[in-house]
């Protein structure tokens, strides 16, 4: 059987079950126990352990650890914010590989978790001279799954956090990322928002691109999810 969704018939097999999003968030999970093993190893010095496998821009900018753009990506800092990232992935996630399917959709999560973090160290130069910051986590990835929505599927009502009542996609994506940042600078927290600004943007280049090459589709999917 094939399922015409989103830009390519879906094949269905006894495997679909398992699928992308649920296998990322399996890699995600499975990354942070390592993590957590490997903590108890470099308990004494921890920062070692960090280089390797955090994005920190002193590092990327002195050419070194190159590949903490991607072990940064499945890598979180804490269980809640393990929880709060896979829980978020589930439910856009699963939406975004529906509609742009798997192959385009491991792709573009890639693309947008290096854009960020391309972002955050590039802002880091820019606009802060602390270079010595560590950045680890799924949601720059996510947040270009966001943007990406907010082009595709903006009158798609959806919950923000604690707010009762739907909100479209179109004033969500934007709204969560204000929130966020507003929450970090009100309460001298340690969130990645300038990475979350590089996913959002990645994710609306792609969704301008998508809208552009598959009009027709675009269009479709933004009326069904209306």
């Amino acid at each position: 059987m094939t399922e015409v969704y989103g830009f390519y018939p879906r094949k269905k097999s006894i495997f679909s079950f398992l699928s992308l999003t649920v296998t990322l968030i399996m890699i995600n999970v499975l990354v942070f126990i390592i993590f957590l093993v490997m903590l108890f190893f470099f308990k004494n010095n921890p920062e070692v352990l960090y280089d390797y496998i955090a994005l920190k821009p002193s590092n990327i900018l002195h050419g070194k650890y190159l590949w903490t753009f991607i072990t940064s990506m499945f890598l979180h800092g804490g269980l809640f914010h393990l929880f709060a990232n896979m829980l978020s992935l589930i439910f856009i996630g699963s939406l975004v590989e529906r509609i742009i399917g798997t192959k385009r959709y491991l792709f573009f999560y890639i693309i947008s978790g290096l854009f960020a973090g391309l972002f955050f160290v590039a802002s880091s130069l820019i606009f802060t001279s602390d270079l010595n910051t560590f950045a680890v986590g799924a949601s720059g990835a996510l947040f270009g799954l966001v943007g990406l929505l907010v082009l595709l599927t903006p009158n798609l009502p959806v919950y923000v956090m604690f707010i009762p009542i739907p909100i479209k996609m179109k004033y969500a994506g934007p709204g969560i990322l204000a929130l966020l940042w507003f929450i970090s600078v009100a309460g001298d927290l340690p969130i990645g928002n300038t990475a979350h600004l590089g996913g959002l943007v990645a994710g609306v280049f792609y969704g301008l691109y998508l809208k552009k090459k598959y009009s027709k589709k675009t269009k479709y999917i933004s009326k069904h999810f209306s």
